[in-house]
């Protein structure tokens, strides 16, 4: 029995670097730029770029930024690291004119520059982002002619899973008049400041016309962005007062921490004065040039798969195997239930592919194994939800050795039938997840493998099924064995569009992922596993999320900086 999982058990897990993804943040400056502008300076933008199939297709941009050579943009892109994969970026700089569609001819082309997010790639000679944390490099104009004296500074930074993220709302008043013949113009900018002294910009407001007394827009930022979640890093806030040409007027400034920013927890607006050193160090009396205040602060945290397991979340996997006539009489050798000693059917491959990547969640390690479509002893009558161990009492097996062991003795004492309902058992699990919802705690999450040969019979109560069961901590993979034509079965898969009762009822989540086994008959079952579990995470989090239940003990808050949360709902 070994030989039979040796033979066919994925390579990788879920929790190996094959599939580990990471949130990066990626920051652009750029110094010294060419002046294409006759009267006035460049106004520049960056376009990010990406290579897919060796095609240059633009991804992001950032704002433009009127008649500066020196730009700090305050777009923040964001991207998704992937440790084994190569990923090449161009960053393309432009001068802009106008606000209508950005044009991108060569005459406006300020210089760019490849690099990779991840790995370095050698052939190409590119830079790695991640593996630097700062990349300053020389802008390129067409054919590897260097843009002057131009440079690009590019920041990644990692976002770990429970960051989270803050969302902040400014006013000012009695700011300085720094117009002639109107009020400023203010808008506010927010700088982190490295632990090597040197200035972030993490957020720049929108201007507020002709107003001493600003009420800026709430805006949200992630912790690692504002404060790189140290709660006593120092933040720069300046004041400006816009200038179309650029050359904006400084009103002041001040120093703040994110400590200092959750005072307001207790109902009091925070006030910090600004101040001109130049004025505070010229004029006597001077006491400020305004106040700005922070008015509100929510602050909410973001929780990720693997701070729902490492706090303690088990995953319980069941599968549910189609014993119906049309898999063929397994002493058959054509039949999909016949077992080969030498070689282990679609079955038996798609059930060890991914149940032995389930049971690295569950620590017991005991899974329920079903069946459904089959005449089952003693009285032969048809089933649709039996324990293939024939023990009602106790449906688990231990580890999937043991599931393989149950379903091999299981096919000589059962009589193959149909039709193909499934639904009594998906509302089996379900029911025993909601069990399972009721505790109110992330302690236990169910995965149900379905494994069928054909299209469902009871499409109209397996869709309704779904949708209860949408409500529970379930996810439920379908697996088509075999060569029929599973179009129909797509209609329970929500990714092209919501799956609805026959009611008309939505999901409240898609938890349906649908996989025909053909499509990786050639594949190693690593890329079965992949593909069948890689929605997964993504619903777990949904659930807790919806529910508004935080891990049991987020083993990262014992590794991390820890914040003083106001609100601790998690988010997708």
């Amino acid at each position: 029995m070994n030989d039979v999982l040796e033979a066919i058990s994925p390579a990788t897990s879920l929790s190996g670097p094959a599939t580990c993804v990471s949130k990066v943040e990626l920051r652009v400056s750029c110094k010294a730029l060419l002046d294409r502008d006759t009267l006035n300076k460049s106004d520049p933008c960056v376009i990010l770029m990406v290579q897919t199939n060796g095609q240059w297709t633009e991804l992001d941009r950032t704002e433009v930024i009127k008649s500066n050579l020196h730009p700090v943009f305050a777009k923040v892109f964001s991207w998704d690291y992937y440790f084994e994969e190569v990923q090449k970026l161009r960053f393309e700089v432009y001068d802009i004119h106008g606000t209508h569609s950005i044009g991108t001819r060569d005459d406006d082309f300020l210089g760019g520059v490849e690099c990779t997010l991840g790995q370095v790639d050698r052939f190409y000679k590119c830079v790695s982002i991640v593996a630097q944390k700062r990349m300053v490099k020389p802008l390129l104009l067409k054919y590897g002619k260097y843009a002057g004296k131009s440079t690009i500074t590019v920041h990644a930074e990692e976002i770990s899973g429970n960051n989270g993220y803050v969302e902040l709302s400014f006013c000012a008043k009695k700011l300085d008049d720094k117009d002639l013949f109107s009020k400023s113009d203010p808008f506010l900018e927010i700088y982190r400041i490295n632990d090597d002294e040197t200035e972030q910009l993490v957020h720049r407001t929108e201007v507020i016309k002709n107003n001493l007394n600003p009420v800026w827009e709430p805006f949200k930022v992630s912790l690692i962005s504002l404060c790189s979640c140290d709660e006593e890093r120092k933040l720069k806030c300046l004041v400006w007062d816009y200038d179309s040409r650029g050359k904006h007027d400084f009103i002041g400034e001040f120093y703040a921490t994110f400590r200092e920013m959750q005072k307001i927890s207790s109902g009091n607006k925070v006030t910090w004065d600004c101040i001109n050193p130049k004025y505070k160090q010229k004029k006597r009396n001077y006491k400020n040039s305004g106040v700005v205040i922070l008015s509100d602060l929510k602050l909410h945290r973001v929780y990720s798969f693997l701070d729902y397991i490492m706090g303690g979340c088990q995953i319980h996997f069941t599968v549910a195997i189609d014993f119906t006539a049309s898999n063929g009489d397994p002493r058959n050798s054509c039949s999909l239930h016949y077992i080969n000693p030498y070689q282990p059917n679609e079955y038996l491959k798609a059930l060890i592919a991914v149940g032995e990547i389930c049971q690295d969640y569950d620590s017991d390690k005991r899974f329920s194994a079903l069946g459904f479509g089959a005449r089952i002893p003693p009285n032969y009558e048809v089933s649709h939800d039996f324990a293939i161990n024939f023990n009602p009492e106790d449906d688990e097996c231990e580890e999937i050795q043991g599931v393989v062991e149950a379903y091999q003795n299981c096919l000589p004492k059962i009589q193959l039938y149909g039709p193909t309902n499934v639904s009594p058992i998906i509302n089996r699990i379900a029911k025993l997840a909601a069990g399972d919802g009721n505790i109110k705690d992330a302690s236990r999450y169910h995965i149900l493998l379905i494994l069928t040969d054909g299209v469902v019979t009871d499409m109209a109560d397996t869709r309704e099924a779904i949708v209860r069961a949408s409500y529970q901590p379930l996810s439920i993979i379908i697996v088509g064995v075999g060569n029929a034509d599973f179009t129909d079965m797509q209609i329970l898969d929500g990714d092209d569009g919501v799956l609805r009762s026959p009611k008309g009822e939505p999901v409240l989540r898609d938890i349906v992922q649908f996989v025909p086994f053909r499509d990786f008959k050639t594949a190693s079952p690593a890329a079965l596993a992949k593909c069948v579990l890689a929605e997964v995470p993504k619903q777990v989090v949904e659930y807790y999320s919806h529910k508004a239940i935080s891990p049991m003990c987020p083993l990262r808050d014992l590794l991390t900086p820890v914040l003083s949360p106001l609100a601790t709902t998690p988010t997708e």
